[in-house]
């Protein structure tokens, strides 16, 4: 059985700073939250003794740096994969705007229609398509069946809603920064356990 731990990368803005959409074209690095956000993954991992057998992660820099925090403090002996399936949702004319702006143009439904109901807009020039991401999330899902355990995935959080989906999660599917979710693969199929969990709120029998 294969345990796959899903976690978000940590803050890509500090406290002062002008709060954006952050997608593909945004490739933002942690800031000094994000990276103790991720550093708070690794010694919760690493307490638990869940010591990452393979690490994924998207290609940009806010992922790549979560990895290699993470993978420094568990002592992981993985190499990380980069794997471009995993880069956020471009965002289109969305990218690099505030929600202010965003509802401006869009209307007042259109942030919450995402967020709250996974609805996305018709003629904001976000890519890839649905389907392309539903496929993507369940390529790297079926090439992780079988991976050493546990197994994590560092992405975003857009990303990560075609994997709660995928897994046959129900509910809110939207993952906070430095947050991490779990499931398991029986040698049959996805088991849904935890979403959207703090590290220290993971529990010790997964």
């Amino acid at each position: 059985m294969t345990l796959l731990l899903l976690a978000r990368h940590g803050n890509t803005f500090g406290p002062g700073d002008r709060i954006v959409w952050v997608g593909a074209r945004q490739d933002l690095p942690l800031v000094k939250s994000g990276e103790a956000q991720a550093a708070r993954l690794g010694e919760k991992l690493r307490e638990l003794s869940l010591i990452p057998q393979r690490i994924v992660s998207g290609p940009l820099k806010r992922t790549r740096r979560a990895a290699e925090i993470v993978k420094a403090i568990t002592a992981s002996d993985a190499g990380i994969d980069i794997d471009k399936r995993l880069t956020e949702i471009d965002y289109g004319s969305w990218g690099g705007k505030t929600d202010g702006e965003i509802v401006a143009r869009f209307g007042p439904e259109a942030i919450s229609n995402w967020r709250e109901d996974h609805q996305r807009p018709d003629n904001a020039g976000w890519t890839p398509d649905d389907a392309t991401l539903r496929s993507n999330a369940m390529a790297v899902l079926a090439g992780m069946e079988a991976a050493g355990s546990p197994a994590l995935v560092i992405t975003s959080n857009g990303i990560l809603r075609y994997f709660h989906a995928a897994i046959g999660f129900t509910g809110d599917a939207k993952v906070k920064t430095g947050h991490v979710c779990a499931a398991r693969h029986d040698g049959e199929r996805w088991q849904p356990l935890v979403w959207n969990r703090e590290p220290e709120d993971v529990p010790e029998d997964l």
